[in-house]
């Protein structure tokens, strides 16, 4: 059986205010940027440009083309 925490696995919990439900919260995190928010469980992805802010992640959907 192989061992995959030790592999530098590490989590984060920090408290903010989502920007989806704009209620104060408690953001988790299991990689450097991403943040799931634990009241309303939207994926926040933080950004750093002078500010610290978290912006909600969206899923791209492959099956849906633009219209020419």
């Amino acid at each position: 059986m192989k061992d995959y925490f030790k592999k530098g696995f590490s989590s984060e919990v920090t408290h903010g205010v989502c920007p989806t439900c704009s209620q104060p919260t408690m953001l988790i995190s299991i990689t450097k940027d991403f943040y799931r928010c634990i009241t309303c469980g939207t994926d926040l992805e933080q950004k750093i440009n002078g500010v610290i802010k978290y912006i909600p992640t969206l899923d791209i959907k492959e099956d849906v083309k633009p219209e020419a």
